[in-house]
């Protein structure tokens, strides 16, 4: 009997395996966005930690105060990465159940 019980272990593991590489493949669709200084700077991100576009309105442009552009940029950024983040915990969650698998994401 034990060897019938390793042998469906396997079986579900090999499952969870194929479901789990289904849900990465499609972490690249998934996209997340964030703006900041009231959407005079966009970004977009997908669920696999990719910038897909940063869009700086020309407003935004002031010679005289580049730190202020600068950090709009990077507020955007980190929000919209841990957005990306967010999305892609809760596509493979579905799938792992919410475990935290090493090495995962």
């Amino acid at each position: 009997m034990p060897q019938m019980n390793m042998q469906q272990m396997m079986k579900q593991a090999r499952k969870m395996q194929e479901q789990l590489e289904a849900a990465q493949a499609k972490l690249p669709e998934i996209e997340v966005s964030s703006s900041t200084g009231g959407g005079m700077v966009k970004v977009t991100a997908s669920a696999d930690m990719r910038l897909k576009s940063i869009t700086i309105d020309p407003a935004a442009l002031d010679p005289d105060d580049v730190e202020m552009l600068q950090d709009m940029v990077l507020a955007a950024v980190n929000d919209a990465l841990e957005s990306a983040q967010d999305a892609a915990n809760q596509q493979l969650g579905y799938v792992t159940g919410g475990m935290n698998i090493p090495g995962l994401m």
